[in-house]
């Protein structure tokens, strides 16, 4: 087997982290040229180009290998040197973590409440999309993820969090302007609305279960923010797929208005990890499984009927947001 410098591979995750040679340097105390020298050498270690000189740099393929093996081996030395009480303490370590936007913005941060200084750790959050956060991992750029695929990434393991339930909303102005001479299926999509992103998909596919055959309409408002969506909506810009979560103190106040209450979208949400045997990564875990039993709704399976959902096979918003 090859062996790989530590030096060499630490320097490599900088570069990654940092996403420059000179970033890099900064945060290692050498040279730029230095950073440069060590990558250059552990590629002709492996005989592979490990990243691309773009900025930020690049991971190739044998690159996100590398990554993964030296994250894993940092994350299982230090624990090795807590538990035998040796080595000189360098401040907290980082424990990357992937979560959507929608996740963030509602029940994942209390999970985290206290824990970093319990563990002595900094949590690195990540947020993006579910394909991303997949990729994420087998980068090797984070140890976990929130994510909406079950299929685990090699070298994970996967377990059910629960799901989250969206819902067709829209401010009580908006109702009146567009969806007060019929019904939402005939109406609705026509009607302004608001989107995430590009990649968002889910009032789409509501529409598709809501009024099938009929074309989504073209005034659409995105707004990339898991809170100002919800604001935007209530603002009368357009009706949006919410969790309820978010929704609540809107419909409680009558700021937002449900315009199908019998066919909410539950999207099964899932957490993946590297298969590592980390005191802390396992205490994280356990922290967010207990956190997303009381926050979510149960996953499929597990008791609970909620037969008039809307359940997309791939909810690409879903994880965006």
């Amino acid at each position: 087997m090859i062996d790989l410098p530590l030096d060499q591979v630490r320097t490599l995750l900088a570069a990654v982290d940092e996403g420059t040679f000179e970033a890099a340097a900064e945060v290692l105390h050498v040279t730029p040229s230095a950073v440069s020298q060590r990558v250059k050498a552990l590629e002709q270690r492996t005989g592979r180009v490990l990243l691309l000189r773009t900025k930020p740099v690049r991971l190739t393929e044998s690159g996100e290998v590398v990554v993964r093996f030296g994250r894993q081996l940092t994350r299982l030395e230090r624990d090795a040197a807590e538990e035998l009480g040796i080595g000189e303490r360098t401040g907290p370590a980082t424990l990357p973590i992937a979560v959507n936007a929608d996740s963030l913005a509602t029940w994942f941060l209390p999970a985290l409440a206290g824990l970093g200084e319990d563990l002595g750790v900094c949590f690195d959050l990540h947020r993006d999309d579910q394909d991303h956060t997949a990729h994420l991992l087998r980068q090797g750029r984070v140890m976990a993820a929130v994510t909406s695929s079950p299929e685990p990434v090699q070298g994970c393991s996967v377990r059910p969090l629960g799901r989250m339930r969206y819902r067709a909303m829209a401010a009580p102005g908006f109702v009146a302007r567009h969806l007060a001479d019929g019904s939402p299926s005939d109406l609705l999509p026509s009607a302004p609305v608001v989107v995430f992103d590009r990649k968002d998909d889910l009032q789409d596919r509501f529409l598709r279960e809501l009024a099938p055959g009929r074309p989504p309409g073209r005034f659409r408002t995105y707004v990339p923010s898991s809170e100002s969506f919800v604001e935007a909506v209530a603002a009368g810009l357009g009706w949006g797929m919410i969790p309820d979560a978010q929704a609540a103190a809107h419909r409680a106040a009558g700021t937002l208005t449900d315009l199908a209450p019998t066919r909410p979208v539950d999207v099964a949400l899932y957490w993946q990890q590297w298969k590592l045997d980390s005191p802390a990564l396992a205490a994280v875990a356990e922290a967010v499984a207990r956190t997303a039993a009381r926050a979510l709704a149960r996953p499929e399976g597990r008791g609970g009927s909620d037969r008039a959902a809307v359940r997309p096979p791939a909810p690409g918003r879903a994880a965006a947001r």
